[in-house]
């Protein structure tokens, strides 16, 4: 009798502790799918903000190479006048906007520096030895925008300048890693930005930066007690799952690829306590990365994978559509060459610019 009893003791207690391990391992199970589910959310955003933020600076940068007094300095080779128009543009971007990091610069055809708006110390020197992302301008020469390495680590936009069928140069805009983090912070998600150590050779004047991991941090202004969790966390499992869970923290990573969809680092992304509850709540009808609607939101993200729309390329796209933004004076110089362009239409595609264009105007109106 007491056998009995001590065996049905010792089932009772396996099968309670066998019942304990199953609600463990479905509770753990379920939380790495509420992870799970939260990264893809959260990963989705953050890539509708880069390519709204890529498509901004691109934008700025195709109407920049349309200004006249520009092509007139790069026509005359005319660098320090040039420097001057480019300096007085990134001295009013600093003070009246939030970007105090953009930087303008111009390459002549051979991708020679002709001028800077910092400063005029590397005029003449080449740039193409350590900038492979330039080849492309050699049989391609449509606008390209994207995070590149370099000396250093940042987003770049890169247009053709053309006089009228001429191309007389390119000009590129580069912004810095550090716009990006102070916007993503303003949301409370913090972002370190990593570029791969196998490029520190061909990036200088990065070499004193600090390493998470084996990640060169391009941003310098990282939040510095969260690199210091960071240090310690379990990057076999983040990078297995994409995320990593630890004191209230939630830590995501995402590939980050060049203009040529080469992988050269990557974005750590961190939601801390308060941040991560909110999302947690909220994540099905909130957006932290960008303050758009979700319909503007869908429409910049459409755009970008389609940027043709009714138009046969996107040279025609940017010049069309670049035209109402331009001052009048820049606008006569390249309404010859748009006219050019929309006589090879046919009448439906021109229609359908029409009303495309007449849809944004009434939107842009009811924003204001």
């Amino acid at each position: 009798m007491k056998r009995a009893s001590n065996l049905y003791f010792i089932i009772v207690f396996i099968t309670l502790l066998a019942l304990s391990a199953s609600i463990l391992f479905f509770a753990k199970e379920s939380q790495k799918d509420k992870f799970q589910e939260l990264r893809h959310y959260i990963i989705e955003d953050f890539r509708k903000f880069l390519i709204y933020e890529n498509q901004d600076l691109l934008s700025f940068s195709l109407a920049l190479s349309e200004n006249g007094a520009l092509k007139n300095t790069i026509m005359a080779d005319d660098s320090q006048k040039t420097y001057q128009i480019l300096r007085g543009i990134s001295k009013r971007f600093k003070k009246y906007t939030t970007i105090k990091t953009l930087r303008i610069q111009i390459f002549d055809n051979d991708f020679f520096i002709f001028s800077q708006s910092w400063g005029n110390s590397s005029v003449g020197m080449p740039i193409w030895w350590f900038r492979n992302d330039l080849d492309r301008f050699k049989y391609d020469k449509r606008p390209k925008v994207g995070i590149e390495t370099g000396r250093m680590l940042t987003f770049k936009a890169t247009v053709p300048i053309q006089n009228g069928d001429e191309y007389i140069g390119y000009l590129e805009v580069i912004k810095f890693t550090d716009e990006l983090t102070q916007k993503l912070r303003q949301r409370g998600i913090e972002l370190f930005v990593l570029m791969d150590s196998k490029y520190s050779k061909q990036a200088p004047l990065m070499s004193e930066y600090p390493f998470l991991n084996r990640y060169i941090i391009s941003n310098k202004n990282f939040n510095i007690n969260l690199k210091k969790r960071a240090q310690n966390i379990d990057w076999k499992e983040l990078h297995t799952l994409g995320y990593f869970y630890k004191n209230e923290i939630l830590y995501l990573l995402e590939p980050m690829y060049n203009g040529k969809k080469e992988e050269i680092g990557k974005y750590l992304i961190i939601l801390p306590k308060t941040t991560l509850n909110f999302y947690q709540k909220n994540y099905q009808d909130v957006s932290f990365f960008t303050r758009l609607q979700d319909e503007d939101v869908y429409n910049i993200v459409k755009l970008w994978e389609n940027p043709y729309g009714n138009y046969k390329n996107i040279d025609d796209k940017n010049l069309i559509e670049l035209l109402p933004r331009l001052h009048q004076k820049d606008r006569v110089l390249i309404m010859q060459r748009a006219t050019k362009i929309l006589e090879g239409y046919s009448k439906k595609n021109l229609i359908n610019i029409i009303l495309d264009s007449e849809h944004n105007k009434r939107k842009t109106g009811e924003i204001k």
